[in-house]
């Protein structure tokens, strides 16, 4: 073959063919290739958390253990356990769901339970410590290294900036007790004292603990423009801890560009899982499948794996 090996024979033959084809966005991007290069092996799965399916769990025509084997046969790899489901926290069904996983192939990505951190009493913060402190064992019952927390909203009459130390006050003690049995708590860009980034970093620097991060979800911050969006998510990648994927902005309802997105989190060299946290108009059990075809594509596209 005039000294052209076969492998580059046939790769150039379908570059050709994708050329002339006149399909967009189906080549290997050069960009995509030099961001895994450079940026330190992003290692980025695609997840899926069972709030996606929330109308079939109000509704009790899904269970936990429904929704665990449906994203294995989805081809999902990690599950994010949304606990509101949950028909105990015994540990006996607690285990069970931990070896149903197992048997399925799949992973529990995280857990995830709704906080009130930011509390202006010291006994409200404690509550919310114990709280946590409850969550983190039996997140290690069920087998997951990650559980997810919220900040929660300023009370009436205070500051942001007592907020922020509100919620350290009571994030602190909880992520130590967390970090004994390896666990790490994200806190959530979810509005409130979490609407923009530096409000978040400021609660972890407060914090100061390897076992604390952000659980970021993409579409929640309330910046005042796009671009304050993509920044927000940019400023907080180095501290992800899990990632929950939705394609549009929660404040302005407009399209989130996923693949800018996945370009943020491979250039910050992110190793975890994006997990698909739909919440369309559309029937979960369609647009779910869609919003994860869109991760599985943009997670191969940027992961080094």
């Amino acid at each position: 073959m005039n000294g052209v090996d076969r492998r580059g024979f046939l790769f150039g033959a379908a570059a050709a063919s994708v050329a002339l084809s006149g399909v967009k966005n189906i080549e290997v991007p050069a960009s995509a290739a030099e961001i895994k290069q450079k940026s330190g092996s992003p290692r980025l799965l695609v997840g899926c958390c069972a709030l996606s399916y929330l109308p079939y769990f109000n509704s009790g025509a899904m269970t936990m253990e429904d929704f665990i084997v449906k994203c294995a046969e989805s081809g999902v790899q990690g599950v994010d356990v949304t606990t509101y489901w949950l028909k105990s926290t015994d540990p006996e069904y607690l285990t069970s769901l931990r070896h149903l996983a197992f048997k399925n192939g799949i992973p529990l990505s995280g857990v995830a339970i709704r906080t009130e951190m930011c509390q202006a009493g010291g006994a409200l913060r404690d509550e919310q410590v114990r709280k946590i402190q409850q969550w983190v064992d039996a997140t290690e019952t069920l087998g997951s290294a990650h559980l997810r927390v919220f900040g929660g909203d300023v009370p009436n009459g205070a500051t942001n900036a007592q907020g922020i130390a509100w919620v350290a006050e009571c994030m602190k003690p909880a992520s130590e007790y967390a970090g004994k049995k390896g666990i790490t708590l994200g806190i959530e860009s979810h509005g409130g004292i979490t609407a923009r980034a530096s409000m978040i970093l400021e609660i972890l620097h407060k914090v100061d603990s390897p076992f604390a991060g952000v659980n970021l979800d993409i579409s929640n911050f309330h910046g005042n423009t796009d671009e304050e969006m993509y920044s927000d998510i940019e400023a907080c990648v180095p501290k992800a801890t899990h990632v929950h994927i939705r394609d549009v902005f929660s404040t302005t309802k407009r399209p989130i560009d996923l693949d800018k997105t996945w370009q943020l989190f491979a250039k910050g060299g992110y190793r975890g899982y994006m997990s698909a946290e739909y919440e369309g108009e559309e029937d979960p059990m369609t647009g779910v499948p869609k919003l994860l075809d869109k991760i599985k594509i943009l997670c191969r596209k940027y992961s080094s794996v």
